[in-house]
């Protein structure tokens, strides 16, 4: 186990002038789940791939522990990686594909065979063991890929979209089974994806990417209730944080038949309003928010409400306005509701910087 530091790590694909990833700073702790996440080509995938090697270093340093592996090769790292694809030898039964690398670098087979059980038994592969891998399922296949990285006890784990190929309940079940298992392990664990449940779920911080730049890096509910600016806030929580930019008239926003008072913060003209799906009211007063119903999301437990305003002066980034809702609640399309925000539950961001504002 060890810690990794990157130091303002920069990489340039060859013929862009854009970095895919800009001056990256991350402290992660020995024994820490981070999760990188991110929309696609926000640079995540590609600094891991740097972790492990595959990728070079522009500029900067990757350390881990105290050793500086900016220029060593994969193999000189330390580091097993988890990959989208599972990429098992279809020859080999599944102890052969978990103890390959074992066998490759020189271990005795009783020695490997020892690392492989013990593998085995946390991945509850052990009936599995002379199968070959196209006589197994996804999430079996998975489990064989995740082994094959344990039995190596390396210093650090590097997942890239591991559950990307499974169907979404699987996706759940094995999501919950490798943060226990690394919780187990207490191995130092970096986790790429762009599906932001997943990183809310499985890991101690999660660090959100955009177009190669470090937006925030938090623990989960530290992302959900403090986001830094409004691609956080729309990015993280599912459905993501309404964003509505209103007009400001004496020290309070202005949305319909509501003036919602401002902190002193605010200066300018406009100012974003982030409103969660959970934060609004569905009223009968008409001076709140007017709005028209366009779907009713039925998800069993709660429902979800997608409308689009009928004000003049201010609009919302999305182009709708999301609303959690009870599960016995009922509308239907193109009917007229009025809604208002909970006034302790509203963000302020700045309308041109877009950063949060206090």
């Amino acid at each position: 186990m060890a810690t990794v530091q990157f130091d303002g790590v920069t990489h340039r694909y060859p013929g862009s002038e854009t970095a895919a990833v800009d001056a990256l700073d991350l402290d992660i702790a020995d024994g820490e789940f981070l999760v990188l996440v991110g929309p696609s080509g926000c640079g995540k995938s590609t600094s891991l791939r740097m972790l492990a090697g595959l990728e070079s270093v522009e500029d900067g340093t990757i350390r881990i522990g105290d050793r500086d592996v900016t220029g060593l090769p994969p193999r000189a790292r330390d580091v097993a990686m988890v990959f989208q694809s599972y990429a098992l030898y279809p020859n080999m039964t599944v102890a052969q594909n978990m103890g390959f690398a074992l066998r490759n670098a020189g271990m005795s087979k009783s020695d490997t065979l020892v690392r492989v059980r013990e593998a085995a038994a946390m991945l509850e592969l052990e009936p599995l063991l002379d199968r070959k891998p196209a006589k197994l399922s996804g999430g079996q296949r998975q489990r064989v890929a995740m082994g094959r990285a344990i039995v190596r006890r390396p210093q650090v784990f590097c997942m890239d979209e591991p559950l990307s190929n499974l169907d979404a309940k699987l996706r759940v079940s094995t999501r919950s089974q490798i943060a226990a298992l690394q919780q187990r392990l207490g191995t130092t664990t970096v986790y790429v994806t762009h599906d932001q449940v997943e990183a809310m779920t499985m890991g101690h911080r999660v660090a959100v990417l955009r177009e190669g730049t470090l937006q925030q890096i938090a623990a989960p509910r530290e992302l959900y209730d403090d986001p830094v600016n409004t691609f956080v806030a729309g990015f993280i929580g599912s459905p993501g944080m309404n964003l509505l930019e209103a007009p400001v008239s004496d020290g309070h926003a202005v949305l319909d038949g509501l003036r919602i008072p401002l902190p002193r913060s605010v200066s300018g003209q406009r100012v974003i309003l982030g409103i969660r799906p959970e934060s609004w009211e569905v009223t009968t007063d008409p001076n709140g928010i007017t709005v028209v119903a366009e779907l009713l999301e039925e998800l069993g437990a709660e429902s979800f409400v997608y409308t689009h305003g009928a004000g003049t002066d201010w609009s919302t980034r999305a182009g709708k306005i999301v609303v959690r809702v009870d599960r016995r609640f009922h509308t239907t399309l193109g009917e007229t509701l009025h809604l208002r925000p909970k006034p302790e539950e509203i963000f302020y961001f700045d309308a041109e910087t877009e950063l949060r504002l206090r």
